[in-house]
């Protein structure tokens, strides 16, 4: 076991979370301000000791992404500078995971660049959940510790099947999710169908469902995902598979980052309900949305960091 003190702090993406998975392990967030400066820079002031501590950095870099990660970078700094034994940067979102690779010419690797400030600034680990894609652990020249979001919806499933488990069928959004999706069907011994669609690259974030791959007529169906942005994959695949004879469609996602028209895209589509996790909180300037619901991660996060400062094996969790 780790002898050093476990001090978390948290930035302003996401409080809530924070204070919940505090609440988890029986802590209370350091004291802290972050804030800004009359120009909009950054301003941290930490009010607690971290020399020789175990110190665990929660923000999401969500909207505004650019402000929430200049916040994490600052306070890493801000703690490395003050002599803490190790920095654990928990991350709940990643944002810019989806632009993990070039898609066209003289295109960014934005999260390969994100990975290189996080280290820079100082951080000696990382902990995530439900990255865009695996190989961005690899962008990480420091340990990364990849949480998977799925079982926190397995309850839920199963509470909703009840004792008719024959009239549901997982279906996966796309052909990039099938894996995911196959585990998640495996879990709650299910079976899996497929939904082939084609992206449209002259709109942004645009998709177009095109075929499905399994028989679903006359079940009810589980989609499961690992981000809702604009909606549109989840909307156009639950069309989709209704067009084929599904019944009711639940839908799941470890983060909700509900862009632009998602939530009126939502309220008019056949999804019955959109189960989240509570990675990104629910937007404060939009209404609320009967559609939605959320699931707290915050047990996953704290035993995930109980684990990490007494040095034993995160395995079982994955």
């Amino acid at each position: 076991m780790r002898q050093t003190e476990l001090v978390m702090f948290a930035g302003n993406s996401n409080l809530p979370l924070a204070n919940a998975i505090c609440r988890e392990l029986g802590k209370t967030l350091g004291r802290a301000d972050v804030a800004r400066f009359s120009d909009g820079e950054c301003n941290i002031s930490i009010y607690e000791t971290v020399r020789g501590t175990d110190v665990f950095l929660v923000q999401s870099t969500c909207n505004p992404v650019n402000e929430n990660m200049m916040e994490l970078l600052i306070m890493i700094d801000a703690c490395k500078r003050a002599s803490a034994a190790r920095i654990t940067a928990v991350i709940p979102y990643f944002g810019y995971a989806r632009q993990d690779r070039k898609a066209k010419s003289r295109d960014p690797i934005s999260a390969k660049l994100v990975a290189n400030l996080i280290t820079t600034a100082g951080a000696d680990r990382v902990l995530t959940m439900d990255l865009h894609a695996d190989q961005i652990q690899g962008f990480f020249d420091i340990p990364l510790d990849h949480l998977l979001g799925m079982g926190q919806f397995v309850d839920s499933c199963k509470k909703l099947m009840k004792n008719n488990p024959g009239e549901y069928i997982v279906v996966s959004a796309d052909i990039g999710n099938v894996k995911r999706s196959r585990m998640f069907a495996d879990r709650l011994g299910l079976d899996l169908a497929i939904v082939e669609k084609r992206r449209n690259f002259s709109v942004s974030d645009s998709s177009e469902a095109l075929n499905v791959i399994g028989r679903v007529n006359g079940k009810h169906v589980l989609m499961l995902d690992e981000v809702v942005s604009t909606a549109g994959t989840l909307v156009h695949a639950a069309a989709a598979v209704q067009a084929f004879g599904a019944e009711q469609v639940y839908a799941f996602a470890t983060h909700g980052v509900l862009a632009g028209a998602a939530l009126d895209i939502l309220n008019a589509s056949a999804i019955e309900k959109l189960t989240l996790l509570d990675t990104i909180p629910y937007p404060a300037d939009k209404p609320a949305c009967p559609k939605i619901e959320y699931i707290s991660s915050s047990h996953l996060f704290a035993e995930a960091i109980r684990r990490i400062h007494d040095e034993v094996s995160l395995a079982s969790l994955f």
